[in-house]
């Protein structure tokens, strides 16, 4: 695996820890009980991707020929890694819905970086894409180790299977496409751009999947994963970062719009999962300014930004900031796209140097 000089070896989950860590505490044992076991299973999986760092991981044979090299496995709710080979590419869907929404979400998020961007898989030369799907039992995230994807099938209380929402499957191959360009360090205000980075193109890739305009779009991530019994819509909104839930188990989402409320904690990687709401909110404003389909300009000159090259590990909001409003002027000139792009920094209270 190639690491890029990362300072942090790449381990990301969708359900940030804070939320987990409330869960934890909840005093109903059935609700408590998976959140612990699943804090102590992110936990291993986190030093297991350290340790792969530093020993090297196997190598991966890829094909760039624009075309998907998808597996599924199957954990069978146990944790090796990656499990039982249930379904390759080009296989008929079986009766495993799981299975299934696994397999087309990888492809969906093959097409759009295709596509929209011509990029060839997330390595941009043909990486395989594996998965694995019902690992362990009752547990609550998915996340990308550095290698594949992972899915847990929710404890049905709280959470529900992970692979439901597109965009869930979309955001963790993303922190694939960051670690293979960027390799934004995982702490501060960096980590908040690599969550905020994936939160874009996951959304990016329910909306290209469904055909939505930014106008349709929800700019929800992870709707649909939250049980009946939760007051909650989503894990986050990027339109309206702070209301996607507020419920008496899982708390007030904390996110904040604007660098107003910008969060200051050692906790999260210093809160990579809550600030990451100040650039999502800052995307959501210059696509939907625009109009259309987010993923032809907005979308855009993200990606470019983020395979430019001049994106450092250690960049701050205001230099990523100012690396997407040259490349909206050097894209599309001095234009709309410029204005828009100026602006939703300008909004959310985050300087372009």
């Amino acid at each position: 695996m190639t690491t890029h000089g990362g300072f942090e070896p790449v381990f990301c989950t969708i359900v940030p820890p804070h939320v987990l860590d409330k869960l934890a505490q909840a005093e109903d044992p059935s609700l408590a009980g998976p959140a612990r076991r699943t804090l102590q299973r992110d936990a291993f999986e986190r030093t297991q991707r350290r340790l792969t760092t530093v020993i090297g991981a196997s190598a991966v044979a890829a094909v760039a020929d624009g075309k998907p090299q998808r597996t599924i496995h199957d954990a069978r709710h146990g944790t090796d890694l990656p499990g039982h080979k249930v379904r390759g590419e080009g296989d008929k869907p079986g009766k495993d819905a799981t299975v299934n929404r696994a397999y087309a979400g990888l492809g969906a998020t093959f097409e759009l970086f295709l596509q929209a961007y011509r990029r060839d898989s997330i390595d941009g030369n043909g990486l395989p894409l594996n998965a694995t799907v019902h690992y362990d039992r009752d547990y609550n995230n998915a996340f990308w180790n550095g290698e594949q994807m992972v899915f847990g099938d929710g404890d049905g209380e709280i959470f529900l299977d992970f692979t439901i929402p597109i965009d869930v499957i979309g955001h963790e191959l993303a922190h694939g496409v960051t670690q293979y360009t960027a390799n934004l360090t995982y702490f501060g205000q960096p980590g908040a751009l690599n969550e905020s980075l994936s939160d874009v193109f996951g959304a990016l890739i329910k909306q290209y999947t469904l055909g939505q305009t930014a106008a349709e779009a929800d700019w929800l991530i992870g709707a649909g994963l939250l049980a009946p019994r939760v007051t909650g819509t989503a894990l986050r909104s990027m339109k309206e970062p702070g209301t996607a839930y507020d419920d008496d188990v899982l708390g007030k989402d904390p996110q904040p719009a604007t660098m107003d409320d910008f969060v200051r904690t050692g906790r999260d990687n210093g809160g990579v999962h809550i600030n990451s709401g100040i650039p999502n909110h800052a995307f959501y404003l210059a696509a939907t300014a625009l109009g259309g389909h987010a993923w032809e300009r907005a979308g855009q000159v993200w990606y470019d930004v983020l395979t430019s090259g001049r994106l450092k590990q250690q960049a701050m909001f205001a230099d990523f900031a100012t690396l997407t409003v040259k490349a909206a002027r050097e894209r599309f000139g001095d234009g709309e796209e410029l204005d828009a792009v100026s602006k939703a920094w300008e909004q959310v209270g985050v300087r372009t140097l």
